[in-house]
């Protein structure tokens, strides 16, 4: 990195700043775990020029905190707060960017419901994506797509992931069909660092969270390691986790550890992973 003399630190915006330190100086580097983890504290007492020189830093300092395999959960809360306090930004982006939680769900046998349905599937999938919709919102999560039987939420926060999945789960569980129908859905929730588009997300950990969905039963939640250590000190109450070891998915190099979601009203025990 190129030293700089004091004048021309003196010089550079607000923005070229990782992180301010105890004393209030600005510090520039991230180029290890320790720098990475000083600017997410401390990120928050950086006055920007504006919105987007702030945006731009956020930015800068989440690829740093993916470079070294950190799950920033201080920061994201102190970056909900702040957002909350600010209120909606004119002409934001719709959907999150950085490190956020997926959840992802489908309806277990939906084969079968076609052909019992035929037509009538219709009526019942727009009934369970209304659900999913209202839970969601109501989690502080966004709907980023909903096709066929899959519906795909995102979350800044992974406590309001899992407090979505199991809202959902519950109602569903509540929920008397027509026809006597058995309508079950599996959710599977992930947290990292997709690649957004204007309206999607893509790279891998979309997929991760896919997969992780594909493996459950009807009525289960699966979350991955990262999200159990996204949630460390904000676990939502009467929320517990029991670890399933570390499952190898289809088309991921690494094996994933994975955990069920255990809460009151959701049933415990399920067939092995699928």
């Amino acid at each position: 990195m190129a030293r700089l003399d004091p004048s021309e630190r003196a010089g550079l915006p607000d923005r070229a700043f990782a992180y301010i330190d105890a004393s209030g100086k600005r510090r520039l580097p991230i180029h290890d775990a320790a720098h990475v983890r000083n600017a997410l504290a401390r990120f928050g007492q950086v006055d920007f020029e504006d919105d987007k020189a702030r945006d731009e830093a956020r930015i800068r300092l989440l690829k740093a905190a993916k470079r070294f395999k950190i799950v920033p959960v201080g920061f994201i809360a102190g970056q909900l707060e702040s957002e909350r306090a600010l209120g909606p930004r004119a002409g934001g982006p719709v959907l999150p960017s950085g490190f956020v939680t997926m959840l992802m769900t489908d309806i277990e046998g939906s084969t079968a419901l076609v052909r019992q349905l035929g037509d009538g599937y219709r009526a019942l999938i727009d009934e369970v994506w209304e659900l999913l919709r209202r839970t969601v919102a109501d989690n502080g999560g966004h709907e980023v797509e909903a096709r066929a039987d899959e519906f795909f939420a995102v979350f800044e926060a992974p406590a309001g992931a899992v407090g979505a999945a199991v809202a959902m789960q519950r109602e569903l569980l509540a929920r008397t069909w027509d026809d006597d129908l058995d309508v079950k859905v599996r959710v599977g929730i992930h947290s990292g660092y997709p690649t957004s588009t204007d309206t999607n997300y893509i790279g891998l950990d979309v997929h991760v969270t896919s997969r992780i969905c594909a493996v459950g039963h009807g009525c289960q939640v699966i979350i991955s390691a990262n999200t159990r250590e996204a949630l460390q000190g904000a676990v939502p109450e009467g929320i517990r986790f029991r670890a399933l070891g570390s499952r190898r998915l289809r088309g991921i190099p690494d094996a994933v550890p994975l955990y069920q979601l255990l809460a009151k009203g959701l049933p415990g025990r399920f067939p092995p992973l699928r």
